[in-house]
C-alpha cells in the first residue's frame, strides 16, 4: 500500500508507533487476558494506568499541584455548558471572546445559563486579511468575572499566540486544537479544556484542567455528570469512562515525552507550518486569508483562485494519497490539519501535489 497522509481536523492523525502499540496489545492488554476495550475501569490495573497517565500529562504541561485534571465525557461542547453551569452562581455576565466559529459557539451555548458579554476581536486589513487584535485592546468587563476564549479556531485557521492576562479575571480556554502543540503557561489560566481528537487521542474523552480555588461555592443544581466537584471526588469515574480513549491518550503522552516534550513538538510544528505557508506565499493560484501573525500552525486553510476547481482538487488529492483536505462547509475551500503526528514528509507531499495541480490547471 502506498503512503497516505491524513489531514483530517479530527478525528485526526495519530503517531504510527502509537497505532502499532495499540495493535500489538489490543487482544491482551498488559498481560491481563482482556482486551483494553473490555477491561474494567475499576480494576486496580487500569486505575494504576490512569495515575501514570495523569503524571505524564502533568510533566509534559508542567501542571502545578494546585490544579486538578479531569477526564470527562461530552467532548468540548459538553464544557460549553459545564463552565457556565458550574459558575453561574458567581458570574452572571462573563466575558466571551469571539474569534471564530468555536468561540462563538461556546458563547451561544452559555446564553442558556447566563448573560455572556460577547467581544468580537476579529479585524480586517485593507486587503481583506483577517487578524485578531492584541489582547491589550480587548474590551473586557471591569467586573470580577471569567473570560472564555479559544486560542485556535480550527475552521477558519486562526490562532492566537498571545496569552491573555487580566487582573481580577479568571481566564478559561478551549484548548482543543492547541493543547500539546506548543508550550503554555498553565498558571495563567483558571481552567483549560480540550477534546481528545486533535493532539491527544481518539474521540470520546475531554481533558479539563482546573485550579483548586475555583471549586468552592459552585452551583449545586448542575447535572452530576457536569459537576466539577463530583468529578474530582470520583476521580473522573462518576460514570463509566471511555477506557480506550483514556488509554490511547496515555500512549500519546508517552510518545511526546520520548520525543523530548513540548519544546521539540513546538519546534517541529513551527517548521511544518513555515514550509506550507512559505509555499502559499509564492503562488496566486492558492489564497490564504489570514494575516501571518494569526495563521494557525495546526489548521492551514486555503482557497483556489478558481473556486470551480475545488471539487476536482479534492478528488485528485485523494488519488494522490492526501485525505481530509476539504474545508469546513462554513468557509469552504481546503484545510490541511497538520497536528503533532503529521510528518514533514506529509507537508512536502501536499506541496508537491499542489504544484502539480497548479501547473495542470493554470
Amino acid at each position: 500500500m502506498s503512503q497516505i497522509y491524513n489531514f483530517n481536523p479530527g478525528p485526526a492523525i495519530l503517531p504510527q508507533s502509537v497505532l502499532l502499540k495499540i495493535k500489538k496489545n489490543f487482544l491482551n492488554w498488559n498481560n491481563s487476558n482482556f482486551s483494553i476495550i473490555e477491561i474494567s475501569h475499576r480494576s486496580q490495573q487500569f486505575i494504576e494506568e490512569t495515575m501514570q497517565i495523569e503524571k505524564n500529562l502533568r510533566d509534559i504541561l508542567d501542571i502545578p499541584e494546585n490544579y486538578n485534571i479531569l477526564f470527562c465525557h461530552g467532548g468540548a461542547r459538553g464544557q460549553f455548558s459545564a463552565i457556565p453551569l458550574n459558575f453561574v452562581k458567581n458570574f452572571i455576565q462573563p466575558d466571551y471572546i469571539n474569534s471564530g466559529y468555536w468561540s462563538l459557539s461556546a458563547a451561544e451555548e452559555a446564553k442558556k445559563y447566563c448573560k455572556p458579554n460577547i467581544i468580537d476581536v476579529r479585524r480586517l486589513t485593507k486587503d481583506k486579511k483577517i487578524y485578531i487584535e492584541s489582547t491589550k485592546f480587548w474590551k473586557i468587563s471591569s467586573k470580577n468575572t471569567y473570560l472564555h476564549y479559544c486560542p485556535n479556531e480550527t475552521i477558519e485557521g486562526i490562532e492566537i499566540f498571545e496569552e491573555p492576562e487580566f487582573h481580577n479575571t479568571i481566564i478559561i480556554g478551549d484548548f482543543s486544537s492547541t493543547i500539546l502543540s506548543r508550550q503554555i503557561n498553565i498558571k495563567k489560566y483558571g481552567i483549560i479544556y480540550a477534546c481528545a481528537q486533535k493532539n491527544i487521542g481518539p474521540a470520546g474523552i475531554t481533558i479539563v484542567i482546573i485550579r483548586n480555588d475555583l471549586l468552592f461555592n459552585l452551583n449545586n443544581k448542575i447535572p452530576s455528570i457536569l459537576d466539577y466537584n463530583l468529578l474530582i471526588k470520583s476521580k473522573s469515574m462518576l460514570n463509566t469512562p471511555s477506557v480506550f480513549s483514556w488509554y490511547v491518550s496515555g500512549l500519546v503522552f508517552k510518545w511526546i515525552k520520548d520525543l523530548g516534550g513540548l519544546k521539540i513538538i513546538e519546534k517541529n510544528n513551527k517548521q511544518k507550518a513555515k514550509i506550507l505557508y512559505k509555499y502559499l506565499n509564492t503562488t496566486s493560484f492558492y489564497k490564504n486569508y489570514i494575516l501571518p501573525s494569526n495563521q494557525s500552525r495546526m489548521n492551514v486553510t486555503f482557497h483556489l483562485q478558481q473556486k470551480n476547481l475545488t471539487h476536482t482538487f479534492l478528488e485528485q488529492s485523494e488519488k494522490y494519497g492526501l485525505y481530509g483536505l476539504k474545508g469546513h462547509s462554513i468557509v469552504g475551500g481546503m484545510r490541511a490539519s497538520i497536528y503533532n503526528a503529521m510528518p514533514i514528509q506529509g507537508i512536502k507531499s501536499l506541496i508537491k501535489f499542489m504544484k502539480f495541480f497548479e501547473k495542470k490547471f493554470s
